[in-house]
């Protein structure tokens, strides 16, 4: 199966609203551009599997924007585990990310939507942590690999 870039966001204020971008810089530096959070670190960049995430809203009957995850990068065709610690996410000609570790739900989800933090619990359906690697543009559609 082939796993895609299927969208990027990124928030510009502690708590704000994540915003949708069509294309994005990620750098050593920044992470995905104009993030609050893209500074050098384990959680440089998060990314989701849009199949984690679809699993998380059926467990709570709901219909959410992946937006509603605070993710940077949703990704289809890939489900995330323990195993992937230590691997490399590469999307498009040069991005390369280093995926260290699970990011955990917190209280924001369950204000989103009642029941949404344990549903993501299980099984990293919360996604994944990453250190920019390589810098990269990337944009939807793009391939991925994790190996």
């Amino acid at each position: 199966m082939t796993i895609t870039l299927e969208a990027i966001a990124y928030k510009t204020a502690k708590r704000g609203i994540m915003k949708p971008a069509f294309c994005a810089n990620v750098t050593l530096e920044r992470g995905v551009e104009n993030d609050i959070f893209g500074r050098p670190g384990k959680r440089q960049v998060t990314v989701m599997s849009k199949q984690q995430w679809q699993i998380a809203c059926q467990q709570i009957d709901a219909d959410l924007d992946w937006l509603t995850r605070r993710a940077n990068l949703l990704i289809s065709g890939y489900q995330f585990s323990m195993a992937d610690v230590g691997k490399v996410i590469s999307i498009g000609l040069d991005l390369k990310l280093l995926i260290t570790g699970e990011t955990d739900p917190c209280k924001k989800m369950e204000i989103a939507h009642p029941g949404l933090e344990q549903a993501l619990r299980p099984d990293w359906r919360g996604g994944v942590t990453c250190r920019v690697i390589q810098a990269g543009l990337i944009q939807p559609d793009d391939l991925v690999t994790v190996a």
